[in-house]
């Protein structure tokens, strides 16, 4: 199997009246799930378009996964599109990502109808794709990119990271091997599909027969009621929903298994959590966009690790000159396996981070003990880990930069009990944190805008005549907890 969806024919012959995707407005049983999805490929096939890419622009919801999917089976790439961008965000991604059509529902319509040439309605498409047969013979065969997202680079520009359909059927082996998950799994997804974490939690549950309960958004009551209500097996959430989760103080009885992405669980949020699942299985990950499981911990309580290399997936410690360091020996962390990404999209061209043996790094750094343990010691890039979501600095930066007032600005990541780390600016000139957050209101989706401001007369620099962040971080730290 290469086409991720390949199995979804067969899951719904041998059971097409059990639940495929439950969420409060509608129940989909595999049957209906599997026509829809042979509905929605025949339809994009249909259209005239030479470049097979479909943007969407939707909530969260059944619509979302249907083209999701749907577009994986037909053999075209699907590119999500933030409802939180700002229109010179989607600009820009638009401009990256160069898709044939965008889907987007009617209230949203308006906000992209101006930045593309074809922009359709779902609720008019899927007139259309009613009428369409519902049976569709898949290419397993062709491992074609069937998914673009999207990640910031070390310039603050938005990047296009391509996957193919061999990286998620790997990472299912993956879920199968390590996770002990399988078609009997009842998986809730609390968590915005935009983000990759719960994208893959719900499709990779739809294309190996398990049935996905899905939230139209994040309410912590909501996700407790769903666990005490349904015959929820595995939460799949990120360290921010968890502290939420606990401030609810309700005590659920029944096992289930938590499946987390973001910035690490410290050993407190664990024992709290254990008090509210008495039958609790933990499960953390650690990995990237472009990388995907790199290692994990499941019901270990290893101080500091991050755990162990997932299945199928090599890791080496290797230091300045690229040779493999001993354990516990600090340098850059390197893989190796099939779940890598394809590569970052530039110019129409796709550039792989791979070198010729098939070994990528995101530039973390890490060791590994005596027993193959994975630690994570900084990340050498600048990027701020704000709950599940990275942020970059520069591109605030670059924002911050447009107003005619600020001589200077450096973000830089804060620790934060409840996000992990929040993103804090330091401002050289003469002007005001309300400002400031109106411009970056006006230029960047909600969640990059700076919690912190802090202004200072001067900078500090390296020996290049560069913001010395690590500095500058310090200092900060040292007035925060002085205060």
């Amino acid at each position: 199997m290469t086409n991720i969806t390949a199995n979804i024919k067969k899951i719904a012959d041998d059971s097409p009246y059990k639940a495929a995707i439950i969420s409060k407005s509608q129940t989909l049983n595999y049957k209906e799930w599997s026509s829809h999805l042979c509905k929605t490929a025949n339809w994009l096939n249909s259209l005239s378009v030479t470049n097979k890419s479909a943007a969407i622009l939707l909530p969260n919801g059944i619509p979302f996964l249907q083209l999701f999917t749907g577009a994986s089976m037909a053999g075209w790439t699907a590119v999500p599109f933030d409802l939180k961008w700002k229109a010179e965000e989607l600009s820009q991604r638009i401009e990256i990502s160069n898709p044939s059509i965008v889907i987007t529902g009617k209230e949203y319509y308006d906000q992209i109808a101006r930045l593309h040439p074809f922009v359709l309605i779902w609720e008019d498409a899927l007139e259309e794709i009613r009428r369409q047969s519902a049976s569709f013979h898949i290419d397993s065969e062709t491992n074609s990119p069937f998914y673009m997202g999207f990640t910031s680079g070390t310039t603050g520009s938005p990047k296009a990271f391509i996957r193919s359909h061999r990286s998620w059927a790997a990472s299912f082996k993956v879920n199968q091997h390590d996770f002990k998950m399988d078609e009997q799994e009842n998986v809730l997804i609390p968590g915005a599909l935009i983000h990759s974490h719960f994208l893959y939690g719900a499709v990779s549950t739809l294309c190996t027969g398990g049935t996905v309960h899905l939230l139209e958004k994040f309410s912590a009551p909501q996700v407790l009621s769903c666990i005490e209500d349904q015959p929820i097996s595995t939460l799949y959430t990120v360290p921010t929903m968890v502290s939420a989760i606990l401030k609810e103080k309700r005590i659920i009885e029944k096992p289930i298994k938590i499946f987390s992405s973001g910035a690490k669980w410290d050993e407190t949020s664990k024992l709290e959590i254990s008090k509210i699942f008495h039958q609790l299985s933990m499960i953390e990950f650690y990995g990237a966009s472009e990388l995907s499981y790199v290692t994990f911990l499941a019901d270990e309580n290893i101080a500091g690790s991050v755990g162990k290399p997932c299945y199928g997936v090599e890791i080496e410690i290797r230091g300045t000159e690229g040779k493999k360091l001993a354990p516990y020996e600090i340098g850059k962390i390197f893989v190796r396996s099939e779940l890598i990404f394809d590569g970052y999209l530039s110019n129409e061209t796709i550039q792989s981070i791979q070198d010729q043996d098939g070994w990528a790094t995101v530039d973390d750094m890490g060791y590994v003990d005596d027993k193959g343990y994975l630690y994570i010691s900084g990340r050498e890039k600048n990027m701020i880990l704000y709950g599940a979501i990275n942020i970059f600095p520069e591109e605030i930066e670059k924002v911050i930069s447009l107003h005619p007032d600020v001589e200077e600005a450096a973000v830089i990541g804060l620790e934060d009990q409840y996000w992990g780390q929040i993103a804090a600016a330091v401002i050289k000139g003469k002007t005001d944190a309300l400002e400031l957050k109106r411009l970056c209101k006006k230029h960047l989706a909600s969640y990059k805008v700076p919690r912190r401001w802090i202004f200072t007369e001067e900078m500090p620099y390296t020996a290049g005549g560069k913001i010395a962040r690590a500095q500058l971080k310090e200092a900060i730290e040292r007035k925060v907890i002085s205060h």
